[in-house]
Formats: structure tokens, sequence, C-alpha cells
């Protein structure tokens, strides 16, 4: 499964967030980030295959005036 993660960094840890859940997790460098970030989105995606919860997500572009 492919997932859209968005990093960003806050003070001195980078946060990694997953488009289609929302879960999040952490690290001091991005690439240990993005490590707990998958941990974590694999274990989202074991309790929520157990529980029948399969949703399906989009992701598109939006062009917003500025």
């Amino acid at each position: 499964m492919l997932c859209t993660v968005v990093v960003t960094k806050e003070d001195d840890t980078y946060i990694a967030k997953d488009v289609a859940t929302s879960v999040v997790d952490q690290g001091d460098t991005i690439e240990e980030a993005i490590g707990n970030l998958k941990e974590a989105l694999e274990l989202y995606y074991e309790d929520n295959t157990m529980t029948g919860n399969n949703n399906v997500f989009y992701t598109t572009t939006l062009e917003v005036s500025v």
C-alpha cells in the first residue's frame, strides 16, 4: 500500500503525518519520523482490517487564487 505522507519540522523534531488517515508520528530526523510512522500505520491498518474498516481514499490537487 502506498501512503501520502507530509513531513514538517517543529523545533528540533520532525513530524510525519499520513494524509488519508491522519496517523502521526515523530522523530529526530526525517528518516526516523517516516520509519516511526510506517510502524504506526502498519498497526493502524492491522487493527482496522480486523474490525472491517477498509475505507477507500482519494488524493487530488486544488488550485487556489492568491
